[in-house]
């Protein structure tokens, strides 16, 4: 089964300080965390993948115009309540396994070490019926 571990973060839910607040030390402790998420993951073979992603003042939103050409338009967006932070993508035995992921990850250090409780929301990825089941 797999699952989609997502960090959602809200500025105004968040009950800790925004990382571009944090010590240089903290920041490196919460990525080195992040690297064993992963080492964690590959060595149980739980892992399908996974990535940090680029503030969201970087984001872009694209739509098709009538001919199919890309219309851009560039942030920042302020109205942006949520974003995504990053992701992983694994595969586990079980619904209770991804849960107990999520729950891990939630703990990831934060300032002065404490563990963050950031938010995970968890979700399945359903998979396409098998040509011979059309």
């Amino acid at each position: 089964m797999k699952y989609m571990l997502m960090m959602q973060f809200s500025q105004a839910s968040a009950d800790f300080p925004q990382i571009s607040t944090w010590k240089p030390e903290e920041i490196e402790r919460h990525i080195a965390f992040m690297g064993e998420v992963n080492a964690t993951l590959t060595a149980s073979g739980e892992w399908v993948s996974g990535e940090g992603l680029a503030d969201p003042a970087e984001l872009k939103i694209v739509r098709s115009d009538a001919n199919g050409t890309p219309v851009v338009t560039e942030g920042p967006f302020p109205e942006t309540k949520e974003f995504l932070a990053g992701y992983w993508i694994v595969d586990v035995e079980t619904p209770a396994r991804a849960l107990e992921l999520a729950a891990y990850v939630s703990s990831a250090p934060g300032p002065e070490g404490r563990p963050l409780h950031m938010p995970i929301e968890v979700r399945q990825i359903m998979e396409a019926p098998t040509p011979d089941a059309w």
